[in-house]
C-alpha cells in the first residue's frame, strides 16, 4: 500500500482486534472471501437504479451480482420469490428502517416500538431519532418484574393507541420474541408488522432462532452481526395487493438514495452463501450455547443478568446493581483495559443516564467465530468477575 499512514493504521487495528476478546453483540469477524469482495473493482461501478433499469450504462455484470444477492437472500430464509420482494441496496440498518417507514407510514403516523432502555433501537421511534420526529413515537417497556415483554399489556396499548406500524425487534433484548403474538396484536389494531431482525438474522438462518417470516409484513436485517457479513442491510417486503415492493423500491431510489455500493452487495452475497453451509448451522447453535453458559456463569458469580438469562447471542448485564457494583461506563472501561471489549448499555427501568447507564451488553458471535466453546465461556466469566470486583 502506497499510503503508509493508512496502512499503518489498518495494521494497528488488525493487531487490536487480534489482541482482545470481542464481546460486542453487534460485531463479528468476516471471512477472507467477504473482504475480497469488499475490496474488489466492483467499487468502481456506479449503478444508480435497479437491475435492468439503471440510469448509467455498463451495468451488465453488476446487475448479475445484485440479482444473485437477491436470490441468495430468498433461498437462505426459505422464501418464495412470488411471495417476497427483496431490496439489497440499503447501506445499514438505520437508513433501511427509515426507508421502510417513509415508504409505508404517512408522516405523522404512529410507530410503536420497544423503548431504548428496554432494549429497543433508536430507529424504533425514539424521540431523538428522526423516526420519532417525523412520526409519532409509541414506546412500550418491559414488565418490571420479569424483565420480558408483557404481550397482554402490549395488546391493550396497541388497541387503545392504534399505531400504523408495530416494530418487533431489538438491540438489547436477550429473549426469543413471540412473532405469532405480535402478529395477533398487529391484527387487533390494524397495524403493519415490521420485524427488525438485525441482531438475530444469522441465528434464524442457522436454525437457532424462530423465523419471523410467517408472521411479518416486512423484515429488515443488517448483515454484519450474527449473519457474519459486511456492513449493509436487506429489506424484505411481502408481495400482495398493497404493492409494498413498488413503494419501497421507489422510496429507496430516487426517494432517499443514489447509487448502490455493488462491492458491498457482492460481499453480502458471499456471506449469504456461507450461511447456507452446514457448518454455519453448527456455528449459530454454538453462539447460543456460549451465550447461555456465559450468562449462567455470571449469574453464579452474583451478577444480575436481565430476564435471568438469554435465548440468543446477546446478554444484558446489570453491573450497577443498585449501587453494589459499578456503573456500566466504568465497567466497560475496566474490561477494555483488561482486553475484553463490551459496550455500556441501559437496562430496563434504568435509574442512570444513557451516557452513564447501569449495565453492559455482551454478545458471543465474534468469539464463537474464533472457535470458542462452553469451557471458554466459564473461564471468561471468572475473568470478567475479577476485573469488575477489583
Amino acid at each position: 500500500m502506497k499510503d503508509k499512514q493508512i496502512e499503518k493504521l489498518i495494521k494497528e487495528e488488525e493487531k487490536r482486534q487480534k489482541s482482545v476478546v470481542n464481546l460486542i453483540a453487534s460485531e463479528n469477524i468476516v471471512s477472507d472471501d467477504v473482504l475480497k469482495a469488499l475490496g474488489s473493482k466492483l467499487t468502481n461501478k456506479y449503478a444508480e437504479g435497479y437491475p435492468g433499469k439503471r440510469y448509467y450504462g455498463g451495468n451488465q455484470v453488476v446487475d448479475k451480482v445484485e440479482l444473485l444477492c437477491i436470490a441468495r437472500a430468498l433461498k437462505l430464509f426459505k422464501l418464495k420469490p412470488e411471495d417476497w420482494h427483496v431490496n439489497v441496496q440499503l447501506l445499514s440498518g438505520s437508513p433501511a428502517n427509515f426507508a421502510l417507514y417513509s415508504a409505508l407510514v404517512p408522516v405523522g403516523g404512529k410507530i410503536m416500538g420497544m423503548k431504548l432502555t428496554s432494549g429497543g433501537h433508536l430507529t424504533h421511534g425514539h424521540p431523538l431519532s428522526m423516526t420519532g420526529k417525523l412520526w409519532k413515537p409509541l414506546q412500550f417497556e418491559l414488565d418490571k418484574n420479569t424483565e420480558v415483554i408483557d404481550y397482554e399489556a402490549l395488546k391493550t396499548l396497541a388497541i387503545t393507541e392504534k399505531p400504523d406500524i408495530i416494530v418487533c425487534g431489538f438491540t438489547a433484548y436477550p429473549r426469543i420474541v413471540d412473532f405469532k403474538k405480535f402478529r395477533e396484536i398487529a391484527d387487533s389494531c390494524g397495524a403493519l408488522l415490521h420485524v427488525d431482525m438485525s441482531h438475530f438474522a444469522g441465528l434464524v438462518a442457522g436454525g437457532a432462532y424462530p423465523s419471523p417470516f410467517p408472521y411479518a409484513d416486512t423484515v429488515m436485517t443488517t448483515t454484519h452481526k450474527s449473519l457474519r457479513g459486511p456492513r449493509q442491510a436487506i429489506l424484505f417486503v411481502k408481495k400482495d395487493a398493497r404493492e409494498f415492493d413498488k413503494k419501497l423500491d421507489k422510496m429507496v431510489i430516487p426517494g432517499l438514495f443514489g447509487g448502490p455500493h455493488e462491492n458491498n452487495i457482492a460481499a453480502v452475497a458471499v456471506a449469504l452463501a456461507e450461511a447456507m453451509k452446514p457448518e454455519f448451522k453448527k456455528y449459530a447453535k454454538q453462539v447460543v450455547k456460549n451465550a447461555k453458559v456465559l450468562a449462567k456463569e455470571l449469574q453464579k458469580l452474583g451478577w444480575h443478568i436481565i430476564s435471568g438469562g438469554t435465548d440468543s447471542h446477546l446478554i444484558l448485564m446489570d453491573t450497577w446493581m443498585d449501587g453494589k457494583g459499578v456503573p456500566g461506563k466504568i465497567a466497560s472501561d475496566k474490561l477494555e483495559k483488561a482486553g475484553i471489549i463490551v459496550n455500556m448499555n441501559t437496562i430496563p427501568g434504568d435509574p442512570r443516564g444513557v451516557m452513564d447507564p447501569s449495565g453492559i451488553r455482551l454478545g458471543t458471535c465474534a468469539e464463537t467465530t474464533r472457535g470458542k466453546k462452553e469451557a471458554d465461556m466459564v473461564k471468561l466469566a471468572v475473568r470478567m468477575d475479577k476485573v469488575l470486583r477489583n
